[in-house]
This record gives C-alpha cells, structure tokens and sequence, in this order.
C-alpha cells in the first residue's frame, strides 16, 4: 500500500510560478513510476508528466512542454513538479499517481488557480 499527500497549490498570477510535491508513504516508492495528472472543471483528468522509477525518463504533456518540469527524490520519498509559465488554462486540481503494473494509487489532489 502507497499513500500519496500532494502539497504546493495555491493562486498564482499569470506568468508566475508554483512546486507542487508530492511525499508518499512507505518504502517502496522508488519502485514505482510516478505521475501528475490535473483536472480542470467540466474536463477529463489528463497526464501532465511521468517520471520513471530510477527518475531517468520523463514525459510530458505538450501543452506544458519546455514550461513544467518533473523530479523525484528517492530518498525523500516525493515527486516535485515545478510549474513555470504559468497560464490560465493550467488552472485544475492537480493529482499525483503511482503505478507499477497492475498497482495505482491515487493522491487527493492541490488545487491550483492561475488568474490576475
């Protein structure tokens, strides 16, 4: 069993910054892929960016290419996404994920607001 807390939401004016993180329980966190996903109200939650186990490979959405960037720290037991750029549209509550083949979990969510 994985417990995910995310952390680092909050009202950002456009263009400004945010790090969201997420700390996971257990110690067996760095076996799993790690994910932020977001969901902006009246859409489908959608992958933001990915993170390998060992943190070697990433991928990422390409609406937040080049602007957010996906980190882990194994020792630590938590994922960052650095939020850069920020835009209106990047408004969403933003969820961490951990999966490993047929095992998912899901964190509850930060909320984040880009507006002026």
């Amino acid at each position: 069993q994985l417990q995910l807390v995310e952390s680092g939401g909050g009202l950002v004016q456009p263009g400004g910054s945010l790090r969201l993180s997420c700390a996971a329980s257990g110690s067996i966190f760095s076996i799993f892929a790690m994910g932020w996903y977001r969901q902006a109200p009246g859409k489908q939650r959608e992958l933001v960016a990915i993170i390998s186990s060992t943190g070697g490979s990433t991928n990422y959405a390409d609406s937040v290419k080049g602007r957010f960037t996906i980190s882990r720290d194994n020792a630590k037991n938590t994922v960052y996404l650095q939020m850069n750029s920020l835009k209106p549209e990047d408004t969403a509550v933003y969820y961490c994920n951990a999966s490993l083949g047929p095992r998912d979990y899901w964190g509850k969510g930060t909320t984040v607001t880009v507006s002026s």
